[in-house]
C-alpha cells in the first residue's frame, strides 16, 4: 500500500512516523550480476554461483551489501508519495551497516520511519529516513542505515 500525499506542508506530519511496509522484491542472481557490471565489482561470492556453492560459507551466492542501500530510492518511492514533487535526489547516508547477507533469491522488503524534516533552500525539504531493510524469514536484517534525500516542489 503507497500512501499518497498531497503537498511537502501535508507530508511535514509524517515526521516521527512510520511509512506503510514495503511490497517484498526477489533479488534474482541477473539483479546480483547486472549489480556486479554496473559497480565493477565482480567479486566471486557475489557472481560465481558454483563457486559459491563450494566455497562460500553460505553455500549460494550473495548480493552486494550496497545493492540492499540501492534499492532503498525504488522502496522509498513505492511506499510515498508526494503529488507536488518536482524532483528529488540523494543526499546521503548515516550509520549504515549490514547485519545479515543476503542470500540469492532472498525476498526484501524496507520497514521505514520519517526520522526528521528539514527546509532546504526555498521550496525544498531535506529528509532523514530511518531504514531497515528485512530479509523475509530472517530476524537479522540485510541493511539498517539513515537515508537522506531532498525533495522539491
Amino acid at each position: 500500500m503507497r500512501l499518497e500525499v498531497e503537498n511537502i506542508a501535508a507530508f511535514r506530519e509524517m515526521e516521527g512516523k512510520a511509512l506503510p511496509d514495503g511490497e517484498w522484491i526477489k533479488v534474482t542472481q541477473e539483479m546480483i550480476n547486472a549489480f556486479a557490471r554496473a559497480t565493477l565489482d565482480f567479486q566471486w561470492i557475489h557472481v560465481d554461483v558454483e563457486r559459491a556453492k563450494k566455497e562460500s560459507p553460505f553455500k549460494t551466492p550473495i548480493a552486494h551489501g550496497f545493492m540492499s542501500v540501492s534499492l532503498l530510492s525504488k522502496m522509498i518511492e513505492d511506499a510515498v508519495m508526494i503529488k507536488s514533487a518536482k524532483m528529488g535526489v540523494n543526499y546521503g547516508l548515516n550509520k549504515v551497516r549490514f547485519p545479515h547477507p543476503v542470500a540469492v533469491d532472498s525476498q526484501l522488503r524496507m520497514k521505514c520511519v520519517v526520522g526528521k524534516i528539514e527546509d532546504y533552500g526555498d521550496n525544498g525539504i531535506k529528509i532523514f529516513w530511518d531504514c531497515t531493510v528485512e530479509i523475509q524469514g530472517n530476524e537479522k536484517p540485510a541493511c539498517v542505515g539513515q537515508f537522506i534525500t531532498l525533495l522539491f516542489e
